[in-house]
């Protein structure tokens, strides 16, 4: 195998732009153009993009003790802190060693009551032909949930306000991953620079207001917080967290659990309403597994096509779309040899679509995801919450929390959409404008499958500014 380096496109400035302005589609058309392995330069900082499940697998597990997180998106410690997202071994074992009780089957299993619990207030209060911005009710829905699990408070009547400041966060992310984000946010006289550290510190206060709150108790109210409060490092130093580690997990895991899944059941009620026989399987397996009354916790494992629904529209609209890393040391990937320092992203929004492993791919295609589909293609094909010893540590919550939501709403509504709606590659894939749909109460579901193409809609040029 050649050590060279593989292919890519020249000229620094006109990638830069490119990442800038569309980033997904720039990856997308490295693929395309140059196949599993390509290599740019952004000024003297060489990149290299992967997008073969192997290559996938060689990056984030087989040789990760070789990567740290991509220099970048250290950035994002400006909102994340040294939260899981952005530190560091040793510092990021010992604090998944803290959060990973938190995230245990029994305790999920009770969160469940909540998810659904949140999903019926939002059920009940949608009314018949009524016309709603999809993606503001389900960041509504999941605020509330994970309002509720991790923080054991209500949000429901500042839901509006915080979830409005997440927003501002998640807008602002490209700007702190950029190369040029240390000019731009000495630039305090920009609106968006004053938005973005009013929104910071407007969160702040409300999560260490939280904290206070719960050290002042002392008791464990069955959240996420409290056992993070109570936990002790037994396998370390025996330590606990302290208000700033705490604050740190507590806003990476509120973003995660609230932004993520808020983007994933957005997109999930977009490709069921444009796919009419996928949405008529789905309300068949409501009527048959629940007969009418309302999902349990105790349903989520009998849910296996709301659950393929789910993990298809994860496929197509990732929230997570892409994945980057720094070499910490010289490493040998794809048969490439990679220097140290070098910048090593792959795309979920790219490898997910890869006509090779997901034949037709703009299709939306549930049964995609049956025991025997996914033993035929490579497990790292799909790898919508990563993988490695840095996958989502609430990735179970996500499920079934996906899984009930949809349940819960789906059994009273059904959902048209009003407009095409394109991808805005921040943080996560979010929609580019309002998501419009008509709720309609359900009068009956019938049985069948299928499927509709569904192309990735990019803009051609997204802005990150």
């Amino acid at each position: 195998m050649s050590s060279a380096y593989p292919p890519g496109p020249k000229g620094w400035l006109r990638n830069l732009r490119s990442l800038q302005h569309d980033a997904l589609q720039f990856l997308t058309n490295l693929a395309r153009t140059y196949g599993d392995a390509a290599h740019f330069r952004i000024g003297p900082q060489p990149y290299f993009f992967f997008a073969h499940p192997d290559q996938v697998k060689e990056i984030l597990v087989t040789h990760q003790a070789s990567f740290r997180k991509n220099r970048l998106l250290q950035r994002g410690k400006i909102v994340f802190g040294e939260g899981l997202l952005t530190s560091e071994d040793p510092l990021h074992m010992r604090q998944r060693r803290l959060v990973h009780p938190a995230f245990h089957r029994e305790r999920i299993a009770r969160y469940g009551e909540v998810m659904v619990e949140k999903a019926k207030e939002i059920r009940d209060r949608w009314r018949d032909g009524e016309e709603l911005d999809m993606a503001r009710e389900m960041s509504a829905v999941t605020l509330s949930v994970v309002a509720q699990t991790l923080l054991s408070t209500e949000v429901a009547h500042e839901a509006d306000e915080v979830g409005d400041v997440m927003t501002d966060l998640m807008e602002m992310f490209p700007i702190l991953v950029s190369p040029i984000a240390p000019i731009v946010l000495k630039m305090g006289f920009l609106p968006r620079i004053r938005r973005f550290r009013r929104s910071a510190a407007r969160l702040d206060k409300t999560i260490y207001s939280i904290i206070d709150g719960h050290r002042r108790t002392g008791a464990d109210r069955g959240d996420l917080l409290s056992m993070l409060i109570l936990a002790t490092d037994v396998e370390g130093d025996g330590s606990r967290m302290t208000d700033t580690q705490l604050r740190d997990e507590t806003i990476t895991m509120f973003a995660a659990g609230h932004e993520t899944t808020a983007m994933a059941l957005t997109w999930t009620w977009y490709l069921l309403a444009r796919n009419p026989e996928v949405e008529r399987e789905f309300h068949r397996e409501l009527e048959t597994v629940l007969g009418g009354r309302t999902p349990s916790s105790a349903d989520y494992p009998r849910l296996r096509y709301t659950e393929m629904v789910f993990a298809e529209a994860l496929r197509l609209y990732p929230p997570g779309w892409i994945t980057g890393r720094e070499a910490i040391e010289d490493v040998r990937i794809g048969g490439y040899d990679l220097p140290k320092g070098a910048a090593v992203m792959t795309a979920q929004g790219v490898t997910h679509r890869d006509p090779r492993f997901w034949p037709d791919p703009d299709r939306f295609d549930p049964l995609r995801f049956t025991p025997e589909a996914k033993a035929a293609r490579p497990k790292m094909a799909y790898f919508p919450f990563g993988a490695g010893s840095r996958i989502c540590a609430g990735e179970a919550f996500a499920w079934m929390e996906g899984v009930l939501i949809l349940a819960t709403l789906g059994q009273r509504w059904k959902l048209e959409s009003l407009n095409e709606v394109e991808v805005k590659p921040v943080i996560t894939l979010r929609p580019r404008t309002p998501m419009r749909m008509r709720v309609t109460r359900r009068s009956g579901a019938g049985a069948g499958h299928g499927g509709r193409d569904v192309e990735l809609r990019v803009p051609v040029a997204v802005s990150s500014a």
